[in-house]
């Protein structure tokens, strides 16, 4: 069905009503897209968020939905969920060249054309779940590799005009777990990443990393029906635990502390068992289960140490706030 209010704009023809999202994210809970894109050019996306604004709709960027939790009540807007796929190289020199990569490229798919093309770097985020716009979004990390240390430039489109335009990386403010792109005033279209040129042998080589990270993410963690880790790290001026001189940031040292791991469950939602940072829908959860259990973790981790673990999880559809942000008196 197509919406047919009347607006200053033509419809597109790629916007749908009332879409499940159930199936597009990792939690696989949440409810419907009041509108819903799936745009596979610069020019369908740019149509699609000038549309949006001619109704003043929300606009939400949907991309392998593996880092965000739904809200039950679905999202009251339009969720564009980008198809751009177009992938590309322009060779600098014998050792170095520029691959361009479309917002809806899987880092699967772009990892594995990289090394096809025996280019070399971005293998280190191998079998995590997302798409070139996710990661761009969350400056995505792994251990000390952040996405920004590979990236040149990008095309973004304007979240009010739809005007196309080129950026590059000091354009972004990355910082950890944050881009410019947070401010919702620009949305990636494309990415373009600087990376070593390999040998054979090299490639080879990263091939077996790759295999050898995945293998060791599969047997860590979760595979299904979680965003990953829930919380992100805490800051310095935050904490004041310090284990040989260094402040204790990481969150899965409080959370493993509380004991919560493969132990709490709330509804259809349990902390796993296999990584106290992580949630898992053990098949009939609703989103409400998993904000419940999250919050019981902050009230834990208030409750032993004072402070309160903020999500990195992107929370989305929430009328209200649903967690702590700070400690409740």
């Amino acid at each position: 069905m197509r919406y047919e209010q009347e607006s200053s704009q033509p419809i597109p023809p790629i916007i749908q009503t009332n879409v499940s999202l159930a199936d597009k994210n990792w939690f696989q809970t949440g409810g419907s897209a009041r509108f819903f894109a799936i745009p596979s050019t610069a020019q369908q996306f740019a149509g699609a968020i000038v549309y949006a604004h001619s109704l003043d709709l929300p606009i939400f960027l949907l991309g392998a939905g593996a880092n965000l939790l739904i809200s039950d009540d679905g999202f009251d807007g339009l969720v564009i969920h980008p198809h751009i796929k177009e992938l590309s190289i322009y060779l600098i020199n014998e050792d170095e060249a520029e691959l361009t990569a479309g917002a809806g490229v899987t880092l699967h798919e772009l990892i594995e054309y990289c090394l096809d093309n025996q280019l070399l770097g971005l293998e280190e985020f191998s079998g995590i779940p997302g798409t070139v716009g996710g990661a761009v979004y969350i400056n995505l990390h792994y251990f000390e590799f952040l996405i920004a240390d590979f990236l040149l430039s990008a095309q973004v489109v304007d979240a009010q005009t739809g005007e196309l335009q080129t950026v590059d990386r000091d354009w972004f403010s990355f910082g950890y777990n944050q881009s410019r792109l947070h401010e919702g005033k620009q949305y990636l279209v494309a990415a373009t990443f600087r990376l070593k040129r390999g040998s054979a042998h090299e490639i080879s080589y990263a091939r077996g990393r790759r295999y050898e990270i995945m293998r060791q993410r599969a047997a860590r963690y979760p595979k299904s029906r979680t965003c990953g880790s829930f919380f992100r790290n805490f800051h310095d001026h935050e904490v004041i635990i310090e284990d040989h001189g260094k402040k204790m940031v990481y969150i899965a040292y409080y959370l493993d502390k509380i004991g919560v791991k493969g132990q709490l469950q709330i509804g259809g939602a349990r902390v796993s068992y296999q990584h106290a940072n992580m949630i898992v829908n053990q098949g009939n959860a609703m989103s409400a289960d998993i904000i419940a259990v999250a919050r019981k973790m902050q009230e834990l981790v208030v409750e032993q140490f004072g402070i309160v673990p903020q999500p990195e999880c992107r929370l989305v559809g929430f009328k209200n706030y649903p967690l702590l942000q700070e400690i409740e008196r």
